[in-house]
This record gives structure tokens, sequence and C-alpha cells, in this order.
């Protein structure tokens, strides 16, 4: 349609004549209310920003002569992380003669991707850093489908609630037996 006659339909119509796709040949146009037409773009592209997750990295600091049980601790908390799709950097901190010995701060290293093998990746090798030994784990999962997998879980969370509203969502407290005030 020329557009002469397509500016004249818009004004008839009292509405806007807007290009929609620039780049096609013969340029697209629509009859639109152009107003209507910005707070709509303006609505998606805000709604494609809250999908969007920023990418984080969290940081664990060890020692070489860690406890055993610190070491679970330390490796719960890595694990926690890249479900939550974040990367970690792990940072293993030497003191005095411990500088001596980098190959017990590789091998804990080494020792920690094996054990979160299946939740995420190496993605830079240990690297010797002056008196620090720094390695980087990716998260197989992207942050995205850690948030909707969250989100889901929540979710069933909620609807189990809503369709047993007199059991208790916590085990522990439906074994536990009711403490009842004693009297003195």
């Amino acid at each position: 349609m020329p557009l002469a006659k397509a500016l004249e339909l818009a004004q008839e119509y009292d509405l806007d004549l807007v290009e929609v796709a620039a780049n096609a040949r013969p340029p697209v146009c629509k009859l639109m209310d152009y107003g209507k037409f910005k707070y709509e773009s303006a609505m998606k592209a805000r709604e494609a920003r809250k999908n969007q997750a920023h990418t984080v990295i969290k940081e664990m600091k060890l020692r070489p002569k860690i406890d055993p049980h610190d070491y679970d601790t330390k490796k719960g908390h890595v694990v926690r992380f890249l479900k939550q799709g974040d990367k970690v950097k792990i940072t293993i901190m030497f003191r005095g003669r411990e500088q001596s010995r980098p190959e017990l701060g590789y091998r804990l290293l080494q020792r920690l991707a094996e054990d979160v093998q299946d939740l995420g990746f190496v993605e830079s090798n240990p690297k010797q850093d002056g008196r620090n030994m720094i390695m980087v784990l990716g998260p197989h999962k992207k942050k995205t489908e850690a948030m909707a997998e969250a989100r889901q879980a929540q979710e069933a969370r909620k609807a189990d609630a809503k369709a047993n509203p007199g059991k208790s969502q916590n085990p522990a407290e439906a074994d536990a037996p009711s403490e009842e005030p004693a009297e003195a």
C-alpha cells in the first residue's frame, strides 16, 4: 500500500502508522496506538530482565590442613552454591611452612572437584597465586534452570500443604512427642 494511503487510513481511524519490521523489503507497518505499542514492548523487556539471571561467583576459603568435619561443612556450602547455579571460587590459603608444600593444596582441590563432579565442573584448574591457590568450579545447570527448579519445588510444597493442612511439613515435628508443661 502506498505511504500516503496508509497515513490517510491511520488519520481516518485515529491511529498511528507504526513501522514494525524495518529490515523487511518492503518495510512492514501496522495501524495501531503507538502509546500502547511502547507500553507493551516495555513490559516485554521488563519481563525478560526479570527472568534473566546474574552470574554470581561465591568464594570458599580453605586451609591445606583442614579438619575432615570442616571439609565436609565447606563442601556442603559448595554443593549448595552449585545447586543454586552459582560459580564457586575455592581458595586455599597457605601460611608459613605450608607454602613449601603446594601439592597438599592441589590434592585438596582435586578431592573437592571429584566430590562435587555431579553438580559442577572445573572451570579453571588450580593455580598458585602468591600465598594462595585458586580453582573455579562452574555449575552444570544454568542459574535460570536452578531458579526454575526451586520455584517448582516451592509450588509443589505449597500445593502439598493445601492438600494436607493438618499434616506438619517437618517430619521431625510429626514424630516428636508434644511437650506439656510440668506443674510444680
